[in-house]
């Protein structure tokens, strides 16, 4: 089944706002280019860089718990390390995260825009290459259908910007839910081939417009109270890595019923 890529996405910093790529470079058995690479700590959360392992998000500074983080605009420069952060009412940032003086100085950054909400000392983690920030440990690359998004705002009578759902790839020309039935089959994108894992369960970071940073939908009730579950979008591993480019096609190696979808 044919589709296409209609949007690139990357999320340097866990939570943070999402930059929009042309193309990227996919390697097998590795994470979406440049994604969640850091994340915020807000007070200790046991994360050591040396041997890292899978934490939960609630102990970062993110969407699900601060709404007003997607007021917070960031664009970080992968070859010099650079990350610009700017907001209404504040000083823009141009830190060097590759140093403590400009880890310590986004961290101040951020202690002052958030102000009350933080419940500790912040501080900026990052990892190895091999490990990232993500929601599950297994989510190598995170997939939307644009169809499925279309389906629930028809049923909801709202308009729901895609970006609420914070994926590294969004698809055009794939029938609505379809993605949810094909755990183990493949898809080709561009040069790449991936296979679906699993469905993203979703989470209060969804309810967050991803501009006016206002917490004002619950779609992860609406996901369950229209289908019956809380998936929207599938996660990928990667088993043959290639560029990938916006407009190339998304093709889904075997599509089965659509079982999760209600009529």
């Amino acid at each position: 089944m044919g589709g296409t890529i209609a949007g690139l996405y990357r999320h340097p910093i866990k939570g943070f706002t999402p930059e929009r790529l042309d193309r990227v470079s996919l390697m097998a058995g590795a994470y979406f280019p440049c994604d969640r690479l850091f994340a915020i700590e807000n007070g200790p959360s046991g994360f050591d860089p040396v041997a890292p392992a899978h934490i939960s998000k609630t102990r970062f500074t993110v969407l699900a718990k601060m709404a007003e983080v997607a007021r917070a605009r960031t664009a970080y420069d992968e070859a010099s390390g650079h990350l610009a952060v700017a907001a209404d009412g504040m000083e823009p940032l141009s830190a060097d995260l590759a140093t403590d003086a400009g880890s310590a100085a986004l961290c101040d950054w951020m202690a002052r825009f958030l102000g009350d909400q933080v419940t500790g000392p912040l501080r900026l983690l990052k990892g190895p290459e091999t490990h990232r920030f993500m929601d599950d440990p297994t989510g190598y690359v995170s997939v939307i259908n644009l169809a499925s998004v279309r389906d629930l705002e028809a049923r909801l009578g709202v308009s729901i910007d895609p970006l609420r759902f914070r994926a590294n790839l969004y698809i055009e020309g794939w029938p609505a839910w379809t993605e949810m039935d094909q755990v183990g089959q493949t898809v080709r994108m561009g040069e790449a081939e991936a296979e679906i894992t699993k469905p993203i369960v979703r989470c209060a970071a969804t309810h967050v417009h991803p501009v006016s940073g206002e917490r004002d939908l619950d779609l992860v009730s609406a996901l369950f109270e229209t289908y019956g579950h809380r998936y929207c979008g599938v996660y990928l591993r990667v088993a043959t890595g290639g560029d990938v480019a916006l407009g190339d096609p998304a093709l889904l190696s075997h599509v089965l019923p659509t079982a999760l979808l209600n009529p």
